[in-house]
């Protein structure tokens, strides 16, 4: 399965999660339980009406450092920057895939993703591939934001 087959499962997984779980608020998260709270992520987050904002795959700036938390708060700081161009920020993150370049970072990035997103996390997939588009990269992220609705 390619990279990008493996997004649109996981998106998909996703979708069919939130069509089957009970009803929630809009852009609720949906993390019932322990496993999806200790790893930061959302089982599902549904949403009605808003905007939706497709992020391409986001990456430390260039040339990148070769520090993996550097590279990470730089690819969020990155994904904010884009969404507060078109009216949102980081907490209208609805999904993500979490590409990675050594299984050995998941932890550390869990942590941060913690830090940054409290208690209310996107759904998310984290995915160790062997190596990104430029040396260096250790970390991309591409997601789902929904900006307003209800």
């Amino acid at each position: 399965m390619t990279t990008r087959s493996t997004s649109y499962v996981g998106i998909a997984a996703a979708v069919c999660i939130a069509v089957w779980a009970a009803p929630l608020d809009a852009k609720q998260c949906y993390a019932p339980d322990a496993r999806a709270q200790e790893r930061a992520f959302s089982r599902a987050v549904t949403t009605e009406g808003g905007k939706t904002i497709w992020l391409g795959g986001q990456t430390a700036s260039l040339p990148p450092v070769a520090d993996f938390e550097a590279q990470v708060r730089d690819v969020f700081a990155s994904i904010d920057k884009t969404l507060k161009a078109q009216g949102g920020s980081l907490k209208d993150m609805v999904t993500m895939t979490v590409f990675i370049t050594d299984a050995r970072n998941g932890d550390r990035f869990v942590a941060i993703r913690k830090e940054i997103f409290k208690e209310c996390f996107p759904a998310s997939a984290l995915i160790t591939i062997s190596g990104l588009a430029v040396p260096g990269l250790l970390v991309e992220v591409q997601g789902i934001a929904v900006i307003g609705g209800k």
